[in-house]
């Protein structure tokens, strides 16, 4: 049985976990799963109905840092992570700052964003408020030389090149100013070099694809 990852290619978290299988060489099938499913199934892999997961043979993980985590102990070459302790703790440092102190942050501004929602102003003022403060912090750690952690590709880039353009796009089109951007983080450039491996471009093109699918069902059912 090869590892199936559960979720869909709108995800920045299952795009996470698609770009370490994909970069690892490790074989994998695609299920797509929604998000918040009420399905046993689903629910007897991700107790709270969350994407991604993956299914082994050993059984179902969940929470995306856990499955990246799973993934570099059990197929360790090529290494996402340095043999450093300390070095490898960075990168992991990294990944926490993103995904807890930026993305999970600028995530209250989607739904106006992305799904044709509203945001208050009281919520987009205290979300302005912590970015801006967040995005100071992430600036002492990521070093942009040229990858977020340093000379090397990483385990952090994986979870940057998915979330980074969402933070920046959200702040942008809710607040009115790319926050990362003026913040002094040219997270443009990075995001392309990044773009350029293939196996982030396999990502990127899975993703375009599935967009202009569900774009052109709404259309259908409109």
């Amino acid at each position: 049985m090869t590892i199936k990852l559960c979720g869909f290619s709108l995800s920045n978290y299952y795009n996470k976990v698609k770009l370490v299988l994909l970069e690892k060489g490790i074989p994998f099938e695609e299920e797509l799963v929604m998000t918040h499913s009420h399905d046993e199934a689903v629910l007897s892999c991700s107790p709270l109905g969350k994407v991604p997961f993956i299914r082994t043979p050993q059984g179902a993980l969940c929470e995306s840092q856990v499955i990246l985590d799973y993934l570099e102990a059990a197929y360790p070459q090529p290494a996402l992570l340095p043999a450093d302790p300390f070095q490898a703790a960075k990168q992991r440092e990294l990944i926490s700052f993103i995904e807890l102190h930026l993305e999970l942050v600028a995530r209250e501004l989607y739904a106006q964003a992305f799904f044709g929602g509203t945001v208050s102003e009281g919520t987009q003022a205290r979300v302005r408020k912590q970015l801006s403060k967040n995005i100071a912090g992430f600036k002492r750690l990521a070093k942009f030389a040229p990858y977020v952690g340093g000379d090397s590709f990483g385990m952090a880039d994986c979870a940057a090149w998915v979330s980074l353009p969402l933070v920046a796009q959200a702040s942008k089109l809710v607040l009115g100013e790319d926050m990362l951007a003026a913040a002094g983080v040219d997270w443009k450039s990075y995001a392309k070099l990044v773009g350029e491996r293939p196996m982030a471009q396999k990502v990127a093109a899975d993703r375009k694809a599935d967009q202009e699918r569900i774009a052109a069902l709404k259309a259908q059912a409109s």
